[in-house]
């Protein structure tokens, strides 16, 4: 067993499973007594709860490796979903150069997949980015930059409150994973979720459904905002498929589905002007 396989076994050792472990070796790849020591405050961040994706600080999507800390979401696999069906759905005839409105875009997975996925079709988009945090914007223009990807603009805004109003009529494709979970049911998820920033993850109640305030503005909020055939795609709960449904066609949206993810759960809303 080489030195690394021994770093391998202690982490086991002390607690981590064995993914995990070797994860942390092959990230910190130790060969001195500096880097071994990093690796094993590594491993005591891990075993006192703090999610892995902070502690490495970057993690894969899709194409991208993206930089992540406590700033922001965790990505997950549920918002590489929605990268591919708004790859699926957006028509390049109908909007050859579309124009892309990332809401609540944290560190910037699902617009920058987007604009980077598009530009290897040869469809050049154009991505705004917007997020009450200015910290998760940061997040995001770094990881901007780290991929290379230009045309992008980074908006302060709590939803569409901060956008310019010239922009109305004019976006053709709006994206969003918002909070959608609720303050009771977040009491009884995994206690790891704590780490990660509680206003990206839990939303107020609303009429129609705990957790739902959040995804129901960003619905009745967006047809004005669309261009003709414009498309709007929302993540949301496993319990608000109904809510979801009855907000879209009380906006008005013309052609309305809503879809399940890969594990059979209700997930995306998939709504035209």
């Amino acid at each position: 067993m080489g030195a690394n396989g021994y770093l391998v076994t202690e982490l086991i050792g002390a607690g981590l499973n064995r993914r995990e472990a070797r994860w942390l070796v092959e990230e910190f790849m130790p060969e001195d007594h500096e880097s071994i020591a990093a690796l094993r405050r590594a491993a005591l961040r891990r075993l006192n709860g703090e999610p892995l994706q902070y502690i490495i600080g970057h993690w894969p999507f899709r194409q991208l490796d993206l930089d992540v800390d406590e700033r922001v979401l965790i990505p997950r696999p549920e918002s590489e979903e929605l990268v591919g069906l708004a790859l699926a759905e957006l028509d390049s005839d109908a909007h050859p150069a579309p124009v892309i409105l990332d809401m609540g875009c944290g560190s910037g997975a699902i617009g920058l997949s987007l604009l980077m996925e598009l530009a290897q079709l040869n469809i050049a988009a154009t991505l705004i980015c917007v997020d009450v945090s200015q910290d998760a914007l940061a997040v995001a223009r770094s990881n901007a930059h780290k991929h290379g990807l230009d045309n992008i603009s980074f908006v302060a805004s709590s939803w569409f409150d901060a956008l310019d109003r010239s922009l109305r009529g004019t976006i053709d494709l709006i994206v969003a994973n918002p909070p959608y979970v609720s303050a009771t049911e977040f009491e009884t998820l995994d206690p790891v979720l704590r780490h990660e920033p509680l206003g990206a993850l839990v939303a107020e109640d609303s009429a129609l459904a705990a957790g739902f305030s959040d995804v129901e503005t960003i619905i009745r909020q967006s047809a004005p905002w669309l261009s003709p055939r414009g498309l709007l795609i929302c993540e949301h709960g496993n319990m608000q498929r109904d809510a979801t449904l009855q907000a879209a066609h009380e906006a008005q949206f013309t052609h309305v589905v809503d879809l399940d993810d890969l594990f059979g759960n209700p997930r995306f809303l998939v709504a035209r002007r």
